[in-house]
């Protein structure tokens, strides 16, 4: 019998406050607990929170306060909902680490309105000091009570909830015990000092999330749609695979497309990170963003908007922060044991003194009380997750896309970089390399190669006409044009018949005495050869390989001076293979199945990284320990990759690496300095030498300093050279 129960409905939620780690994860936490939720993903990049939920197990609206009391403010994405009523305490229950929206100063946000409350309290409490000393202590405890309250809030929130050990218990439990011991002073100095420094992350997460906002921003919002002769202005979003567009100068690509009619310069720099515009014409494929410089443009729509470059680029930074990388998920659950066991150490340093050796009890429930500031975890739990996300966002400005940041810390650990040849360390296409006359001069011997071929949609029939146009000759009307499959093409082109043919057929119809020692040699170095000639001689003879990438070789010799071994893996035949990788100091393995890259990834020195663009790429990109794709490959290849390398070059690897070791430096740096500064603060708390107000600092200061050091990533450049 089937289950009469609807299936649990998925939703996507805007909320409005999630933007650290910490936020994430106890949001995340909250979620996981109540019956019916499932397919749980967060993000504190975009701030949204998807699930599915089974509302006849949980109500939405159970969910929604739930989120609330945590002190966040949830927006259901794609249906109307109506205005939440406030709680108690109005605007104080939003969550601290809130950043400002776009067009928005950060006074104008709660959390900016919560520090400018407490530090005016504060600054009143201080002035009454000298006005009326005796009313500054009523007003040093006002000024803490009014600060404190929506933390307790929200702390009872998070223990009703499943986290009793929540920063917010902390800095509750470490103010309202200074009131209680008479240090009301302090304990107004610690609310105000936490209270900023939460404004001060969250303005950072807003950074750091700028840069993705920008990128959605490129692709505009409207399209000129062609009908017939005419083209009139719809949505971008509207627009259909399929659909024509016309794109006129300085204007942006409103899709994903290829060009059908026109020539122009197009600035992918917006998208791909390429900074020389490129000349693109009928045939190329443009990106929504990129700018079009002089020639108007028809471009056919190949990806709806939501399936776009762009839409992608954002898509994969959003996913990045589901994938942790080994290091995060460790401090995670480091961080799950550590801060109960600051509890606990800061009640004992606070009890056991005065009970057993008859110790003040003022002196050490005070450093008790600094001991519970100084375990906060918000520095250490922030050092992966930001240094992440910053890194995944300067990389996506470049070019180089990472699906998460266990890809990300793996990247920089590669010991091999295995590449796949067609489409990878080359073009992808031919190139007519050598061009000879006999009987003519060379510019003629192509001239007419490239008349007679000038019908044929062949690879090497488009690579001799593609050399003729680029050396600007006028090819003369080719008529009774006939392809000869496997033999070549004939046509007649001025007045008589002429060929362009493998050596083996020419051979059959002409001697090519004097020419075989040459045709060994250039069939011997991976070149394909032709013989233009007619009915009784040959002409000439034009050689065409599958060039290696500009950048090929110094990007090879980078990973070599970075410790790294290099591979090719390729179906091809051993000589055009060797002939490949010889100029690029490139161990190989030719004539190869996709089952036996497969195999070669598990047999090669580990970890691995795999360099491909094909289909037949996809098996071992994803048995990679990192599976990375050419830009310019196949859907299936991007899919099954951890990374892709958007412009397309070979450099890009290179930069992977680059930032992948800078990404895990700073991690480090943040890691040292968070559990650094506390063992400091700890040792002189101790000794009596730390007060309150310096132990929050403390915290407080180490979080800006690591938000800092980790928004350096969005910076981040490749240096120039290995």
């Amino acid at each position: 019998m089937s289950d009469p129960r609807p299936a649990p409905a998925p939703l996507t939620y805007f909320v409005d406050g999630m933007d650290c780690a910490s936020c994430v994860r106890k949001v995340e936490a909250m979620v996981g607990r109540l019956p019916g939720t499932g397919d749980v993903h967060t993000s504190f990049t975009q701030q949204t929170l998807k699930l599915a939920l089974d509302e006849t197990r949980t109500p939405r609206t159970t969910l929604e306060s739930n989120l609330r009391a945590l002190g966040y403010q949830p927006t259901l994405r794609g249906k109307p909902t109506p205005t939440p009523s406030p709680l108690p305490g109005g605007d104080v229950h939003t969550h601290a680490h809130e950043a400002p929206v776009p067009g928005r100063a950060w006074y104008a946000s709660p959390a900016g309105r919560l520090v400018l409350l407490s530090g005016a309290l504060l600054l009143a409490a201080w002035v009454l000091g000298f006005v009326a000393p005796a009313l500054s202590t009523a007003a040093f405890i006002a000024a803490t009570l009014a600060g404190v309250w929506p933390l307790a809030g929200r702390a009872l929130a998070s223990a009703r909830l499943g986290d009793p050990f929540s920063i917010n218990t902390l800095v509750t439990l470490a103010a309202v015990g200074a009131v209680l011991i008479g240090q009301a002073p302090e304990g107004a100095v610690v609310v105000f000092l936490f209270t900023v420094g939460e404004l001060l992350e969250g303005v950072a997460a807003g950074r750091a999330r700028a840069g993705i906002h920008a990128l959605a921003a490129l692709a505009p919002r409207t399209a000129l749609l062609v009908h017939g002769a005419h083209a009139h202005e719809v949505s971008a979003d509207t627009l259909e695979v399929g659909q024509t567009v016309q794109v006129n100068p300085g204007a942006r690509v409103p899709a994903d497309g290829r060009i059908v009619q026109g020539t122009s310069s197009l600035d992918d720099s917006p998208v791909t990170g390429e900074s020389v515009p490129v000349v693109k014409t009928v045939g190329g494929s443009v990106y929504a963003g990129s700018i079009n410089a002089d020639g108007v443009l028809h471009v056919q729509v190949e990806r709806a908007a939501a399936d776009n470059t762009i839409a992608r680029i954002i898509h994969m930074v959003e996913e990045a922060e589901a994938s942790k990388a080994p290091t995060a998920r460790f401090i995670d659950r480091f961080s799950r044991v550590y801060t109960p066991g600051v509890v606990l150490v800061s009640a004992l340093v606070a009890v056991v003194p005065p009970l057993l050796l008859a110790e003040p009890w003022h002196t050490w429930l005070y450093k008790g009380l600094a001991l519970l500031l100084i375990g906060c975890p918000c520095a250490l739990v922030l050092s992966v997750p930001a240094a992440v996300t910053s890194a995944v966002s300067a990389g996506a400005r470049r070019g180089l896309l990472v699906k998460g940041g266990a890809a990300l810390e793996a990247i920089g650990g590669v010991r091999t970089v295995a590449f796949d040849k067609t489409g990878t360390l080359t073009a992808g296409t031919p190139k007519v390399t050598h061009v000879r006359g006999l009987d003519l001069p060379g510019p003629d011997v192509l001239r007419l190669a490239a008349a007679v071929e000038s019908g044929s949609s062949h690879p090497l029939a488009c690579a001799i006409t593609d050399a003729a146009r680029t050396a600007r000759l006028i090819l003369p009307a080719a008529t009774d044009a006939r392809a000869l499959p496997g033999r070549g093409v004939t046509a007649t082109v001025e007045g008589r018949t002429l060929s362009v043919s493998a050596p083996t057929h020419a051979a059959g119809r002409i001697p090519l005495s004097g020419l075989d020692d040459e045709i060994s040699a250039l069939e011997d170095s991976g070149h394909t050869v032709v013989i233009l000639h007619d009915a009784t001689r040959a002409l000439g003879l034009l050689a065409l390989r599958d060039e290696p990438r500009d950048d090929a070789a110094p990007a090879v010799a980078g990973l070599r001076a970075l410790g790294i071994q290099t591979v090719m893996l390729t179906g091809d035949n051993a000589r055009t293979a060797h002939a490949i990788a010889a100029p690029l100091n490139l161990n190989v393995r030719a004539g190869l199945l996709p089952e036996d890259k497969l195999r070669m990834i598990g047999e090669l020195p580990g970890p691995v990284a795999m360099v491909g663009d094909g289909i037949n790429d996809a098996p071992a990109l994803a048995r990679a320990d990192v599976g990375i794709a050419m830009g310019g490959g196949t859907d299936v290849a991007l899919e099954t990759a951890d990374a892709a390398l958007l412009r397309s070059r070979v450099q890009g690897v290179v930069e992977l690496v680059l930032l992948s070791r800078a990404t895990m430096g700073n991690i480090r740096q943040n890691i040292a300095f968070a559990l650094g500064l506390k063992a400091i603060f700890l040792i002189t708390t101790l000794f009596g030498y730390t007060n309150l107000w310096m132990a929050i600092l403390a915290d407080t200061g180490a979080t800006a300093i690591v938000t800092a050091n980790a928004l350096r990533l969005l910076r981040w450049q490749p240096r120039k050279g290995p």
